[in-house]
């Protein structure tokens, strides 16, 4: 019988040499966690802090963990198998199930890249003005161009290096006056309101920190570094297996650590200055800073608008490539952001059609802000269903090897699955006695 990964022995990572070694060492995890606070969630998170203050902040306590179990899960099937999660579903599994879920996550994708593009361009458009249908066009392109045309070493460095652009909203934090011993204390002590605005609120937070896309990332780029380093997938290579996943779970922490951190920090500025203007109603991430304008200051309206373009330059790819990582595996053809765009069409086409098809979504007359409501009906189906199949991937020994996961990745990965779960039931809930959007 094979053992599981708890009986491989670990070994001690090679010791760092500062902050540009540890830095040096984060990749997926960083970018995912980063792709995590995309213009949806900034728009979903100043919400929260408008309509609700300080009152909500306590659950970015509870998904922090939730975050780094499951995400970690993805990371270590990609790095383990040497496949990302549809390509281990296409192998081990039915392929009508694979099928249904990469068409739920094509679909989530392209609505989330919408509302994301269009946000961006109302953004630049509140920075310099003209048509903000424009501005999103452009940027749709922008990022299919730096996709299809980096190679991935340098895309990589690229997107690692759009992960500052969240430091604007804590500077954002810097200059709006937060009463920080009511804020901190909100981390601890609950404030639980049992209305259907605050549940509602509450499972909008497990689904802009829980998203489908994220996995299928992460999993694959793991799959991207191993190719890059020219290494064995860890079924084959047991004995490495000590450092990766050390390596992996470091990057994951710190990555799910700089989402929460950030997440927290947009709605600790909206709680601020908003909330305590009486400023309740806010439908997107444009309109939260065009509405800190008058009540922070030009500073802060501009540090936010900014924010919200290079947050979108950064999550705008990780949606549109964890598509293409998804289709690839699904016919099983040849896809990687270090392949040559020729060696790769149907890889690099996914892209550029996901992208721009989301870009086109607002000059067709769609709504960015419905649009974002029926991503996260979609991503509600698929997150739940496509845990339990990560949590049965990363225990299968056909696929996994003697690298199973161990019973406390098992329990926090399935106590995650059990909280997307009834959190989704909640939101289905709620959308029917409140008739939807």
């Amino acid at each position: 019988m094979a053992k599981s990964r708890t009986s491989t022995p670990d070994v001690e990572p090679e010791s760092s040499s500062g902050l540009r070694s540890f830095l040096g060492r984060l990749g997926p995890g960083l970018i995912t966690g980063a792709a995590d606070d995309d213009p949806s969630g900034i728009g979903t998170h100043s919400q929260i802090g408008a309509a609700f203050g300080y009152k909500l902040s306590w659950t970015f306590v509870l998904t922090f963990p939730l975050m780094v179990a499951i995400q970690d899960v993805a990371a270590e099937i990609g790095r383990v198998t040497g496949a990302g999660i549809a390509g281990n579903l296409r192998q081990h599994y039915p392929r009508l199930l694979l099928w249904v879920m990469v068409a739920l996550l094509l679909i989530a994708n392209v609505v989330n890249l919408g509302a994301d593009l269009s946000a961006m361009g109302s953004a630049t458009q509140l920075l310099f003005g003209g048509p903000a249908g424009l501005f999103t066009l452009l940027l749709g392109i922008v990022c299919v161009v730096l996709e299809v045309a980096l190679p991935y070493d340098r895309y990589a460095a690229v997107l690692k290096w759009s992960t500052l652009s969240l430091f604007t909203y804590v500077a954002v934090v810097a200059v709006a006056h937060v009463p920080w011993g009511r804020a901190l204390t909100s981390l601890v002590v609950p404030e639980i309101e049992w209305t259907p605005a605050y549940a509602t609120a509450f499972v909008a937070i497990l689904g802009t920190t829980i998203s489908p896309y994220l996995f299928f990332w992460q999993s694959s780029q793991e799959v991207e570094e191993e190719h890059r380093h020219h290494a064995k997938p860890l079924c084959r290579a047991p004995r490495q297996a000590g450092p990766e996943l050390h390596r992996i779970r470091m990057d994951t922490l710190v990555g799910m650590a700089f989402s929460t951190l950030v997440s927290l920090a947009i709605v600790f500025a909206t709680a601020a200055t908003l909330h305590e203007a009486g400023i309740r109603d806010i439908e997107s991430s444009a309109q939260a800073a065009e509405a800190l304008r008058p009540v922070a200051g030009d500073l802060a309206f501009a540090m936010f608008a900014v924010g919200i373009v290079g947050t979108g330059l950064l999550a705008v790819p990780v949606l549109a490539g964890s598509a293409a990582y998804a289709v690839t595996e699904m016919l099983g053809v040849a896809g990687s952001l270090d392949a040559k765009p020729l060696q790769a069409r149907v890889f690099y086409g996914t892209i550029a059609v996901v992208t721009l098809a989301g870009a086109s979504l607002n000059a067709v007359g769609v709504d960015p802000v419905k649009a974002l409501y029926w991503a996260a009906v979609v991503n509600g189906v698929l997150a739940a269903p496509v845990m339990v199949m990560m949590m049965l991937i990363v225990r299968n020994r056909k696929a996994m090897g003697s690298l199973v996961a161990g019973r406390r990745t098992t329990i926090a990965g399935w106590g995650a699955t059990l909280v997307m779960a009834v959190g989704t039931l909640v939101f289905f809930a709620f959308a029917v006695l409140g008739g939807g959007a």
